[in-house]
């Protein structure tokens, strides 16, 4: 059945192992291809943290902004709430999905063996060190994350038709796949990320048994 898990994650998990951050992409998160996003997330034995998108709710905060005309440290914190929302919607959807805001919540769900989703809000809102402008948003995020854990690598899962192994995080950035902060933040963490898309889930789970990376390398 589609979208069914049939294992669930409850066993700890490898202590030595590193964590894996994975942004789902908020177009992701509210289309048909889900559940096989889900599904392979759900069959990896390694800890995962998700962190979703804010999608149309985000879309929503850039709307009501036009229309209201209040100030871009609020679009930002209002933008991270709609991340908590859809983080409780992805959890809601698997067991073994953990939501956590602090980094010692997201730690304790990967120590019961459960894939943590981060809503950042708790851990991010009020942070004078995280521009607080549209220039930076889930992806750049996810990828802060990343860093600040010590993350193995970072996967960004989007909507679109790869192309290519290898793509410049600038490039993606002047195309509108990734946010503006998003190559310096690159820079900054080091952390290496990969650019995954449509039709791309069965080769991220595979990639996890052969110990090896999977999709597009952003440099």
């Amino acid at each position: 059945m589609r979208g069914q898990v049939m294992r669930s994650r409850t066993a700890p998990l490898a202590a030595e192992k590193r964590p894996v951050v994975v942004k789902l992409g908020g177009s992701v998160v509210r289309s048909g291809a889900l559940p096989a996003w889900l599904d392979a997330i759900a069959a990896v034995r390694e800890p995962i943290i998700v962190v979703p998108g804010g999608g149309a709710l985000a879309d929503e905060v850039r709307a009501c902004q036009t229309e209201l005309g209040f100030d871009d440290p609020a679009a930002h914190r209002m933008a991270l709430l709609a991340m908590d929302q859809l983080a409780w919607a992805v959890a809601g959807l698997r067991p073994g999905f953990a939501v956590g805001a602090t980094e010692a919540e997201l730690q304790r769900a990967l120590d019961q063996g459960q894939v943590a989703v981060w809503a950042p809000y708790g851990g991010i809102a009020g942070r004078t060190d995280i521009e607080n402008s549209w220039r930076l948003t889930s992806d750049s995020l996810a990828l802060w994350l990343a860093g600040k854990i010590g993350a193995a690598r970072c996967y960004l899962i989007k909507s679109i038709a790869r192309q290519g192994t290898r793509m410049s995080a600038a490039q993606l950035a002047r195309d509108g796949i990734v946010d503006a902060a998003f190559p310096a933040m690159l820079k900054d963490t080091g952390v290496a990320c990969f650019l995954l898309g449509r039709g791309d889930s069965h080769a991220f789970a595979a990639s996890f048994a052969e110990n090896t990376p999977c999709g597009g390398e952003i440099d």
